[in-house]
């Protein structure tokens, strides 16, 4: 069975700091695209950041400048450092990974999503 864990959320004041994480654990031959999505309410989700296999960074305009990703390949971890929080970050934070599995000599990719952690900015 595949997992994502995701860890850090939390509530902060308007200009702090969190750092979320995410490990994949399970049945995984090879990772792809790693990367955050969140979702506010009444909203759609959408993409906060993404790093590829061979770290191509991407990010929201949104969140430019503030928050970074990276990842560490040796632990099938994505990391979100998020600085200077605002209010409008709000959001469940979901990590997702496009993992490919092998089985019988076959691979085939799956995107996987965590079960999403909750950051809150607020005074």
């Amino acid at each position: 069975q595949v997992q994502l864990v995701e860890s850090g959320g939390g509530l902060v004041q308007p200009g702090g700091s969190l750092r979320l994480s995410c490990a994949a654990s399970g049945n995984i031959f090879d990772i792809n695209t790693m990367g955050w999505y969140r979702q506010a309410p009444g909203k759609q989700r959408e993409l906060v950041a993404v790093v590829t296999s061979g770290g191509t960074l991407n990010y929201a305009d949104s969140v430019k400048g503030r928050f970074t990703i990276s990842r560490d390949n040796a632990k099938n971890t994505v990391y979100l450092q998020m600085n200077s929080l605002k209010p409008e970050d709000t959001a469940v934070y979901y990590c997702n990974a496009e993992l490919v599995h092998r089985s019988f000599g076959y691979t085939h990719n799956q995107v996987h999503w965590g079960q999403g952690t909750q950051v809150t900015v607020s005074s």
